[in-house]
């Protein structure tokens, strides 16, 4: 990378007088002007020094410019280098430029206000590659940062780092969280995640789902009640704000509950103090409060199901799920993960998606996201039977046309990635005998399945082929064999 305050470059000659006068050439500009007689010389001012160019004569004795070249390309690949030549050794220049060892030539003897021009050239070259450099190294720690997994979520898009940063950063605070995200999108995860993360972690985290409880029980679900407070109330019983005390207290679906409960509910929030149904008695608890909705909130409040002031109450901090379909390639990779836990769970054998099953989870639009492509992968599971899980087996458990998934496999998105989850466990291994075979549409060649086996061992070794082979239990040879034909 170019000094920043000051480009320099380093002349490497046998002769030191065209040292001297290359030296001479650009005095009267800002370069920073090294010299070396040699190229073992020359690489010891790289080792040393931060240098932008190296103009290197061809000939010399010992290293020739040639080897210099090569060496400062390998260890120095951002150093634009130049190559000093008689026009007689043309051709192996060229040559040595098609080869990627040097980036450009300056022809002896030279002019000088050409060879000004050449190294100025050079060094916007050398700013751009400085740039590019940034860009690289910026990336890669964004890259580095980008978390494959958090908590129970799985999933690397843009979309979720956002979701998995609010969650780190909110944890911690006693404030209210209002989570917010289309259904089947992890709400509840969300909560679970805030809860283990927060300080609270070591007390209770009760979730009510407001929509699954009748609205007439919903009162004492929260608050409790006492012995006869009504027909049924054979004893006292807590409610789930006695039993999140210390804790958290997860409302979901809030705008299912009853609005004159809300009201209720609004004053515990704002006082910590409640009431079991049919008791007198003020009872104070200390409570976090986590809320959801998969409905719009303003839309709720103006329908009349959701209290604006309580929402306002509730929504201190707002943290939105993102639909799957706007979340990159996740769905891939979610698809994977209960593929393999399916396959464990119903005891069958599925080394992995195929390409194209890949490619039709990315594109189909799953409305009911997450919860949704996890009952579409187990139903598959269950219908069909390894070693892939085809497109053919998704389009019919999603109820997809020929024409609908044709669509769908043609339609233009990121790359799906080819990874597998194998199960290697030797009960699963002994399973492989009652794979049925009726299903000719899950059949798929012994050259894909091997190859989506070797893929994903590679992949899982950090392309490691030894590492990979030892896995696979064959020798290297085999993977580098195997690996070249796919190229070839």
């Amino acid at each position: 990378m170019p000094n920043e305050t000051q480009a320099s470059i380093l002349f490497v000659d046998d002769g030191p007088e065209i040292l001297t006068a290359l030296t001479r050439l650009l005095r009267s500009t800002d370069i920073t002007v090294h010299t070396a007689i040699s190229g073992e010389k020359g690489l010891q001012i790289l080792e040393q020094q931060n240098i932008d160019i190296v103009v290197s004569d061809k000939n010399m004795p010992g290293m020739n410019g040639n080897e210099f070249l090569q060496k400062v390309a390998e260890q120095w690949p951002e150093t634009v280098r130049i190559m000093l030549t008689a026009y007689t050794e043309l051709n192996d220049v060229i040559a040595s430029i098609n080869s990627g060892r040097i980036w450009s030539y300056i022809k002896k003897p030279w002019d000088n206000d050409e060879f000004k021009l050449n190294i100025q050239q050079a060094l916007s070259y050398s700013e751009v590659l400085a740039e590019r450099s940034l860009l690289r190294h910026t990336l890669e720690q964004v890259k580095s940062k980008r978390k494959r997994n958090f908590m129970k979520f799985i999933g690397q898009s843009t979309a979720m780092q956002f979701v998995y940063d609010a969650i780190e950063n909110c944890a911690s605070s006693h404030a209210s969280v209002f989570i917010t995200g289309p259904s089947g999108t992890g709400k509840e995860l969300a909560a679970d995640a805030l809860h283990k993360l927060s300080p609270r972690k070591d007390h209770p985290l009760v979730c009510l789902n407001c929509a699954a409880i009748p609205s007439d029980l919903m009162e004492s679900e929260i608050f409790g009640h006492v012995k006869g407070a009504y027909s049924g109330a054979v004893a006292n019983r807590d409610g789930a704000a006695t039993l999140a005390h210390g804790g958290t207290l997860f409302l979901d679906e809030l705008g299912e509950m009853d609005i004159g409960l809300q009201a209720k509910i609004l004053r515990f929030i704002q006082t910590g103090t409640f009431k079991r149904v049919g008791s007198n008695k003020q009872e104070k608890v200390n409570i976090r409060f986590i809320s959801a909705t998969n409905r719009e909130p303003s839309k709720a409040i103006e329908e009349g199901r959701l209290r604006e002031d309580l929402y306002y109450r509730l929504n201190v901090i707002s943290i939105s799920l993102p639909p799957l379909k706007d979340r990159d390639n996740d769905a891939c990779h979610i698809a994977q993960y209960f593929l393999n836990r399916f396959s464990d769970i119903e005891n069958k054998v599925f080394v992995g998606l195929s390409s194209d099953a890949g490619i039709l989870i990315n594109n189909y639009p799953w409305p009911g996201n997450v919860r949704q492509l996890e009952n579409t992968i187990h139903s598959a599971v269950v219908m069909s039977e390894g070693p892939l899980l085809t497109e053919q087996v998704l389009a019919r458990q999603l109820q997809l046309t020929q024409t609908q998934m044709t669509e769908l496999l043609h339609k233009k998105s990121p790359p799906a990635p080819l990874e597998s989850i194998p199960n290697t466990s030797s009960d699963t291994r002994n399973h492989i005998q009652h794979i049925a075979v009726n299903d000719t549409s899950s059949v798929r060649s012994l050259a894909e399945v091997e190859r989506v086996a070797i893929e994903h061992a590679i992949a899982v070794c950090n392309d490691n082929v030894v590492k990979a082979a030892g896995l696979l239990e064959v020798s290297p040879s085999t993977l580098y064999r195997k690996v070249q034909q796919w190229q070839d």
